[in-house]
């Protein structure tokens, strides 16, 4: 996951708006190699302690629709603009994608029974660990986008790409809920792009300047607390 040679980087991210933000995280390669270090022992130790939920996981989603597949896998975007596919346990009916935007909202009707609880306590993201296995992902970072939402970046937004995407993030716990802010939205893709993406971006491009291995733990224990405090909310 090192930080690639400026001259190598793809033409639309070597530009001024994204250089501040490249210089500084060329200061920090070691930290960056802790980085990827952290990711492989943890998600490697936490995939294996958590076989047995797993396995329960697939087990409900199969119970809830037989015919359904237990795992989605959509294209997303990552570090240097490389697509690959990013890992989630189902939570929509079939076909989801194609019955509305790519944005979910709240009460979104293509959300199963159990994939709104899957959601609630983020469970549907633990398939994620095989992509930060990998190294597809990390597991605090800009969360992937879809290659249509990419296109929509700005120059600095760019900037963002210059790291693997992440599971969570500062902003991924800010607009936790996010789906409630497009729920009443008549075009939910315009409301995204124009609106919450933007302020999303600011929080992911402060935490690429200030980035640390210590600021990530710390984003990583606001997450579980955001998680729970959702579901006292």
């Amino acid at each position: 996951m090192g930080l690639s040679k400026w001259e190598e980087l793809p033409g639309y991210m070597r530009t001024e708006a994204v250089k501040p933000y490249y210089d500084i995280l060329s200061r920090k390669k070691v930290s960056l190699s802790a980085k990827r270090g952290f990711d492989v022992v943890l998600a490697t130790v936490l995939l294996i302690l958590l076989i047995p939920v797993l396995f329960i996981i697939a087990i409900l989603i199969k119970k809830e629709d037989p015919k359904a597949k237990i795992f989605f896998c959509q294209e997303r975007v990552t570090q240097y603009g490389r697509r690959f596919k990013i890992i989630k346990f189902r939570t929509m009916i079939s076909d989801a994608e194609k019955k509305g935007t790519q944005v979910t909202v709240e009460h979104d009707s293509r959300v199963t029974k159990i994939g709104r609880t899957l959601r609630k306590y983020r469970l549907d993201e633990l398939p994620q660990l095989f992509n930060i296995i990998v190294g597809d992902m990390s597991f605090v970072g800009t969360r992937p986008e879809v290659v249509k939402y990419v296109t929509k970046y700005s120059p600095e937004m760019m900037a963002t790409l210059l790291l693997p995407a992440g599971v969570t993030s500062e902003a991924s716990i800010e607009y936790k809920d996010e789906d409630k802010l497009l729920q009443n939205a008549a075009d939910a893709d315009f409301v995204y792009v124009e609106k919450i993406l933007p302020e999303k971006m600011k929080y992911n491009l402060h935490s690429l300047m200030k980035f640390s291995i210590g600021s990530e733990i710390y984003t990583m224990f606001k997450t579980i607390v955001a998680v729970f405090k959702r579901d006292k909310g």
